[in-house]
């Protein structure tokens, strides 16, 4: 989908919106949305907000176009006509409002915004076909062929709508702002996610891989695992620096950049992420990439570059597996996206310098397994020339995985001779933590890959970096997961030292003590009265008839307040239960049986439309009246597994909790939504500084234990 032509300014009567005011417009919009009963946080708020902006973003763009035939340029067909176009429908604040505006959207037929009868908006957006020639039409209804309108309000959807209205997409200006103010609502919705977030790449990991790939214009690079966007994004900046010409820009805009992302909501954050940041036309794929078989794939269907964070833990089924070759078939999607990433590079370079050449996050496991991870290996080093394994520390994925990783560089040009190993070291004010590792308050700056920077074009063996010849790891059966030889030697730091370095763990832990204090005490002067669970959540009562030859997602609730996830897909007929009740994103579901222990979880987005019988209890939460952020603090604590084992009635080992009674359970309501959000955003930071307290404090006592050791080895040594 080409980009709206970007000026210094907008029409004449139109004023270049600030950076300021722009964000001022989507937290409004925000806001409005927080209102409506249908949606259930930013997991929800976010996809609708994006939508919107789409339809504004492409009419925006048709306009433009209508105006450049008119003077004479190309001949223009629209890709979406009249009465669906944003100006018809949208675009006048007055406009179709209330019921006729969600009937308009949402029904399959409709009277439409002019008064004739046809389908929605939805129905014939997702009609939409490029019979024409058209390809922005397939991209549009491969958009919102997953989507939906989750707003009941069809008044608060007028108001978001009249938000959106004010941003001008022809504005260089308000673009690059946009892009920006775009990436912190996706931050923000990942962090609502949780575990059922897509997997983040923190900005400096993607900057660092684009950096050291060193992407060139006129090479093509691909993400076969896009998300939402971020190596696709950094890469098109990188290259756009490269723009000198027009025929520069238009190998930029049309044969630089491609993606692949199966999932509906990521392939339209995504779409909306490259839009706003200066692509014309993103080529991203819906279908899964490891779709093909590997053995058909040839040159033409190989790129120069390939940068991406394939899902980890992910399985994929039979006939994916038998796209691979049988001895290489596994359901780890890792290993199935790695070989399908040296399947697609190139094997003859575009550019005589630059071999084709992919930098891949893995995660430890691909390093040292055996089996199909292993043959992989082999392969990486015999067939490709595997220069570079950069070892991250724990927790720099955090808050959304604590699972050590690893990146991979390698290219075409040659086989492998020497590895050179990497140990990215952590900052020192992290080194002496318990764990020794990153935090999600404590996260890896892009300022602390300056040394590796520095290092990568003139190599040389120190404290972090280590080789290894192709002979020594074949010896090792081809084990990645080494370990630099500076560790294989006890040494023992300074006694002194190491007393200094608990005195300074301790002031920072008393600092950290003091922040908690003060941020805790100001709830102290909120008011907020009991209010009995039943007036803000809703038992669903919604089922569904199980049929046999249809497939169904079942959730798991786990213990100890730690989530929802899928227990498995399985096909109706090996159901008992033939009548279940429907689960949605952003609801609260528990285990009537172990409520006690604290299985009770907001459903995440990976099992909505998801069933669950009596035994899972679903409600549904009025968003009007309270934060479901606020009502995670309120519910799942420790502390409330006693009032939840209160609530339980029956046999010892066959205790469930008594719906009816739950629903009167009363908990404190600030009676502000506003009020609530900020409790529950302190209430965050506290348990963010109370994790890190108990680093500071546990790398305290680590310190304090290897007093002893250090103290002998330095008297020893001294005598010696």
């Amino acid at each position: 989908m080409a980009q709206p032509k970007k000026t210094s300014g907008i029409e004449a009567g139109s004023t270049i919106t600030s950076a300021q005011v722009l964000g001022s417009v989507l937290k409004t919009a925000r806001d409005i949305m927080r209102k409506d009963k249908g949606l259930n946080g930013d997991l929800d708020r976010l996809p609708l907000l994006t939508w919107i902006m789409f339809l504004k973003f492409v009419d925006d763009l048709e306009l433009q176009r209508e105006e450049e035939a008119r003077l004479g340029g190309p001949k223009f067909r629209p890709a979406i006509e009249a009465p669906y176009r944003w100006r018809d429908w949208a675009s006048n604040s007055q406009g179709v409002t209330g019921e006729e505006l969600l009937a308009f959207i949402n029904s399959d037929a409709t009277v439409r915004p002019d008064g004739t009868k046809g389908p929605g908006l939805f129905a014939y957006l997702r009609s939409l076909s490029s019979s024409n020639g058209d390809s922005r039409r397939d991209v549009i209804a491969t958009v919102f062929r997953g989507v939906d309108n989750r707003m009941k309000s069809g008044y608060l959807l007028r108001d978001v709508i009249n938000k959106v209205a004010t941003i001008h997409f022809t504005s260089s200006e308000e673009l690059h702002t946009l892009g920006s103010l775009y990436e912190t609502m996706l931050r923000d919705m990942r962090d609502a996610a949780g575990d059922s977030g897509e997997f983040y790449t923190p900005r400096p990991v993607v900057r660092f891989m684009v950096e050291v790939t060193d992407p060139r214009l006129g090479e093509t690079v691909l993400d076969p695992a896009s998300g939402t966007g971020g190596f696709l994004v950094e890469s098109f900046r990188y290259l756009e620096e490269q723009v000198k010409t027009v025929a520069d820009r238009k190998t930029l805009q049309t044969g630089s950049l491609f993606g692949c992302e199966p999932k509906s909501l990521p392939y339209l954050l995504c779409q909306m992420n490259l839009l706003l940041h200066g692509l014309d036309a993103p080529q991203i794929d819906p279908d899964n990439a490891l779709r093909a078989k590997l053995s058909e794939m040839g040159q033409r269907d190989r790129v120069d570059v390939i940068l991406t964070n394939p899902p980890f833990g992910g399985e994929e089924e039979r006939g994916i597996q038998g796209n691979f070759p049988d001895d290489r078939r596994t359901s780890e999607t890792t290993l199935l996206f790695l070989q399908l990433i040296m399947r697609k590079l190139k094997r003859s370079a575009s550019t005589a310098a630059s071999p084709a050449r992919a930098a891949v996050v893995v995660p430890n496991g691909t390093l040292y397994e055996s089996g199909v991870a292993q043959k992989l290996r082999e392969d990486l080093l015999t067939d490709f020339n595997l220069h570079t394994v950069l070892r991250l520390p724990k927790g720099v994925f955090e808050p959304y995985t604590d699972i050590a990783t690893n990146i991979l560089f390698f290219d075409t040009g040659r086989s492998t001779n020497e590895v050179w190993f990497y140990e990215h070291p952590l900052p020192e004010h992290r080194a002496h933590l318990k764990g020794k590792k990153y935090s999600a308050t404590d996260g890896l700056t892009w300022e602390e890959f300056k040394p590796t920077l520095e290092w990568w074009p003139n190599r040389v063996e120190n404290d972090a970096a280590w080789k290894l010849t192709f002979e020594e790891i074949e010896k090792q059966d081809f084990d990645l997961a080494q370990v630099h030889p500076r560790h294989k030697s006890v040494s023992f730091a300074d006694p002194a030292g190491i007393v200094d370095e608990v005195k300074i763990l301790m002031e920072r832990s008393n600092s950290i003590i003091r922040t908690i204090e003060a941020e805790l005490l100001s709830l102290s002067r909120l008011s907020a009265p009991n209010v009995p669970l039943g007036d803000i959540i809703s038992k669903r009562r919604e089922t569904v008839r199980i049929a046999d030859e249809e497939y169904y997602t079942r959730p798991t609730v786990q213990m100890h307040f730690r989530g929802a996830k899928i227990r498995d897909r399985v096909q109706g007929a090996v159901i008992g239960t033939k009548n279940q009740f429907t689960i949605y994103a952003n609801d609260l579901i528990l285990s009537r049986i172990d409520a006690r222990n604290g299985a009770m979880a907001i459903v995440p987005t990976a099992l909505d439309g998801g069933i669950a019988t009596n035994d899972f209890p679903v409600f549904e939460i009025d968003t009007s009246r309270v934060d479901p952020q606020y009502l995670r603090f309120a519910l799942f604590q420790p502390e409330m597994l006693r009032i939840y084992e209160n609530l339980s009635r029956g046999s010892t080992n066959r205790r469930r909790i008594a719906v009816d009674e739950f629903l009167r359970l009363q908990i404190p309501l600030p009676e502000g939504l506003d009020e609530q959000e900020a409790v529950a955003k302190l209430l965050m930071r506290s348990e963010l500084n109370i994790e890190n307290l108990s680093e500071h404090l546990g790398g305290t006592i680590e310190e304090i234990r290897s007093l002893i050791s250090a103290s002998l080895f330095h008297v020893f040594a001294a005598k010696s």
